[in-house]
């Protein structure tokens, strides 16, 4: 089986070839929308277009990466290179960092990444409650997400939480104001922002961006969607609504961050001229897995009518295993594992997955596998990007970037420790406020000494110079040697290889933070080459200077999804898994109460139910050969054991119809069996000669 047809069926020729106006796409599971997109690019520069005039949006760097590279085997490196494939928060950074000073912005404004957020907001809100931040942050991010400021919010503020969550948006939006600095959010709701509010900025950007493809339109949040129609709504009949939405409305399952369904709702509306195109033909599953994915769907309410199917026949019945309890069902799930490798063939541990709905499923499945040595990873766990040792390096870089950044002045000068501390950077964080300068600029300032003794000053003076040699360094060092050579003389210089093993008492744990280090040198020094390396390989791009790198280097982490090709046997909740396939799969914990998920404390809406059975749906067609559904009969809650009730999803498969279907193979026999009778019968029934 493969993820693409090698020729395009004629449903997604239609799609291919409509550039009448406003498309909706409606892209089944593995239905080989990627193929769609990069081949509706191919017929745009056909048509005409300018490659720098096409744009194609995706949620993630690597499927973005993965499209540039389908499009370059298809129209070539030369018109590839040109297009504007981009996650939609590196188009906002784009769009920012050439017109955002009419937002007063500069150039050169930072990314926080999340911990950078946290740490504003504990500052803004009076508190050391890293929980309580977090919340805080929550609610943020979902306002914004609604495309809503602190003053909108302060009008939907529901409680007295919600009420003090609105204060310290306040306080938080004038902290990244005087930071110059903006959060992951603000790179779709200021772009927005600047297109709603500036014409000229519009008109600019819609004659860049001529015509528009989306990919997982499903996924948007309201925002984006006002952004992708400031893009496309233009006055000018001949250019308005240019462009193509591929989705899936079925397969819609972030609406606990902000993502909605109305989205496609509004689309026939707002567009009442939007041809809808649906692809059904699925390349993936066999008829037996899209079958109970169909029946589970039809539970739903349909914006659109859709209903997969594929050539690969029957395959396998779907298998429900019925397990005692948890460790139980771990140990099938082992089980399983081991007797379709003992069948031969080629069967890899990377070929199968085990897929649950919430991350603490997972550490069961973990002893299993341990002890049954089969090796496994789990996705998402904590990020290469996580990791300490490399927050301390991008604060450093992002400093090179906007030394108007507080937050990344902060890191960078106390570390490692250089006989800074905490009350020289109070008086000087209080002499900034005072003269509204950034901390970075404010140790240069030349009434400093009224705040600081000279030997403070000449400690922060001496770290200023050696930031302003190191960005210079930065901004004329391009290609992969010359930056290794740059990051590895900066980690020296500031003895940052010393300062991992004097915070460690365990010289094997700095050794690995070491070897962490030394991987993001190679990291940034293949960008600094033009290498981008992902799951599915090697990407070439323009070469760019350390510093072109570090100022897009938080868009890049936060949205990176690194991996390798081990081979090992993948453990993933079902909302981590959309978009990825595996040739066998387990769907573990299919209980009331854990899928569809519910909470002692919450009501099920039948908004919610209908998004947890989208949920079941992503999980069941992430599998192409064979899918097991496991569910307890007794499971954990707390420190009790409670009966298990299987979910309501298992029985809305319907699998008892598909068990009574006869095998394809038996139907055959029986055909021709009842055909050689019939001949037979015939061949009596003639008169003799």
């Amino acid at each position: 089986m493969a993820n693409t047809p090698h020729s395009l069926n004629p449903a997604q020729m239609e799609a291919v070839h409509y550039l009448g106006g406003p498309c909706l796409v409606l892209a089944g599971a593995g239905s080989g929308k990627t193929g769609v997109i990069t081949h509706k690019i191919a017929r745009l520069l056909q048509a005409g277009y300018a490659a720098k005039n096409i744009a194609a949006i995706t949620f993630t760097n690597k499927a973005s990466q993965e499209m540039r590279e389908r499009a370059k085997n298809l129209v070539g490196a030369r018109a590839a290179k040109d297009l504007a494939i981009s996650t939609f928060h590196s188009l906002g950074v784009r769009i920012l960092r050439e017109d955002g000073v009419h937002l007063g912005l500069k150039e050169k404004f930072s990314i926080l990444d999340s911990d950078d957020v946290l740490n504003v907001l504990k500052d803004a809100g009076g508190s050391t409650d890293i929980a309580q931040a977090k919340r805080w942050q929550w609610t943020i991010s979902l306002w914004k997400n609604q495309g809503l400021n602190a003053e909108r919010a302060a009008r939907i503020a529901a409680d007295d939480d919600e009420r003090v969550a609105v204060r310290v948006m306040k306080l938080y939006e004038d902290r990244l104001a005087a930071f110059q600095a903006v959060d992951f959010d603000d790179l779709i709701s200021l772009p927005l922002h600047l297109l709603t509010t500036n014409a000229e900025a519009r008109g600019k950007w819609q004659d860049t961006l001529r015509y528009v493809l989306l990919d997982e339109y499903q996924d948007t949040n309201a925002v984006q969607y006002e952004l992708l129609r400031a893009l496309v709504d233009n006055p000018d009949e001949r250019k308005r609504g240019m462009f193509t939405a591929v989705g899936d409305d079925d397969q819609s399952i972030y609406g606990w961050r902000g993502a909605t369904i109305e989205n496609l709702k509004r689309l026939p509306t707002e567009w009442p001229n939007l041809k809808v195109i649906p692809l059904e033909q699925n390349y993936r599953s066999t008829s037996s897995i899209l079958r109970a994915a169909n029946n589970v769907i039809a539970s739903n309410p349909k914006i659109f009518e859709k209903k997969l199917w594929s050539e690969f026949g029957d395959g396998e019945p779907v298998a429900v295993l019925e397990c005692d309890g948890e460790e139980h069902e771990a140990e099938r799930a082992v089980a399983r594992i081991q007797a379709q490798r003992a069948q031969g063939g080629q069967v890899q541990y990377s070929d199968f997955a085990i897929l649950y709905r919430a991350n603490h499923q997972a550490r069961i499945f973990e002893q299993a596998l341990r002890r049954a040595e089969i090796p496994y990873k789990v996705s998402g766990g904590q990020s290469f990007f996580d990791r300490a040792e490399i927050k301390d390096l991008c604060g450093w870089l992002r400093l090179l970037v906007n030394q108007d950044d507080d937050p990344a002045f902060l890191r960078s000068v106390t570390t490692p420790k250089r006989g800074i501390g905490h009350q020289t950077l109070g008086a000087l964080g209080e002499f900034a406020g005072k003269w509204k300068l950034s901390m970075y600029e404010a140790l240069f300032a030349e009434s400093l000494g009224t705040a600081l003794n000279a030997r403070a000053i000449g400690s922060l003076h001496e770290f200023g110079r050696y930031v302003n040699d190191l960005e210079y360094r930065a901004r004329h060092t391009s290609g992969a040697e010359d930056a290794r050579v740059l990051l590895l003389e900066w980690l020296k210089d500031i003895g940052y290889e010393q300062h991992l093993y004097d915070g460690e008492d365990s010289e094997k744990v700095a050794a690995a933070k070491w070897k962490n280090v030394l991987d993001f040198v190679d990291w940034m020094a293949k960008r600094c080459g033009g290498q981008i390396t992902q799951d599915s390989g090697t990407f070439e791009s323009p070469k760019q200077t350390v510093l072109e790198v570090a100022q897009t280097i938080s868009v890049i982490i936060s949205l990176a999804e690194r991996g390798d090709d081990q081979d090992q046997v993948t453990l993933s909740t079902l909302h981590a898994s959309k978009g990825l396939e595996w040739p066998h799969v387990v769907l573990a914990g299919v209980n009331e109460g854990l899928l569809p998920f519910k909470s002692e404390d919450e009501d099920m809406t039948p908004e919610r139910l209908e998004e947890e059975r989208r949920l079941m749906y992503v999980g069941i067609t992430r599998a192409r050969t064979t899918l097991a559904v496991s569910v307890l009969r007794r499971r954990k809650k707390g420190r009790d054991t409670v009966q298990g009730i299987p979910s309501r999803f298992v029985l809305e498969m319907k699998l008892h119809e598909a068990s009574t279907r006869e095998d394809p193979r038996e139907k055959l026999k029986r055909l021709r069996a009842e055909m050689v009778q019939k001949l037979a019968d015939k061949a009596a029934q003639a008169p003799a000669l």
